[in-house]
């Protein structure tokens, strides 16, 4: 009995830490897609891609459902490469067979975008998303200090 005591308040750090793990995770994928597509568009290396594939994911949560849209070009570098990618978020206007304007990064030419450059829309969504996980690690955190103080009045009141 006295271990299930020790394991149940355990259980209120373990589950917000591995929660803010998760949320770091999102941080550093985002930083990192982001720069990947900065990059991307400041190289000024572009190519006609053609649309190979277009199809979506669908995800039922509390809110609804929705449906990402992906899509798969292919394009040849300037040294006559052949590269293929796919990209989600795309315009729905875009089906299988159309041609499109890719950027590329001389280096890493299979991490493409499809997508305009827009550097405002691209800091902005890179912000909020910021700011929507920062919001939810802090959260975590407060969580886990009023938890801590919690526990130990319990302790003592309880036998």
């Amino acid at each position: 009995m006295e271990a299930l005591s020790y394991a149940v308040p355990a259980l209120f750090y373990v589950v917000p830490t591995l929660m803010i793990g998760g949320a770091v995770f999102l941080l550093v994928r985002i930083t990192g897609r982001s720069r990947e597509v900065r990059g991307a568009w400041n190289s000024g290396l572009t190519a006609e891609a053609r649309c190979l594939r277009t199809y979506g994911t669908s995800r039922d949560g509390h809110g609804g459902a929705s449906t990402t849209l992906h899509h798969v070009y292919e394009f040849t570098t300037r040294e006559g490469r052949s590269v293929r990618f796919a990209e989600s978020n795309g315009p729905a206007t875009i089906v299988e067979g159309d041609i499109v304007t890719v950027h590329y990064a001389a280096g890493r030419p299979e991490r493409a975008t499809a997508h305009a450059p827009a550097p405002g829309r691209l800091a902005a969504g890179q912000g909020c998303a910021y700011a929507f996980l920062g919001v939810f690690i802090a959260f975590c955190l407060v969580f886990m200090a009023v938890a801590h103080p919690i526990f130990s009045v319990v302790d003592e009141v309880l036998p």
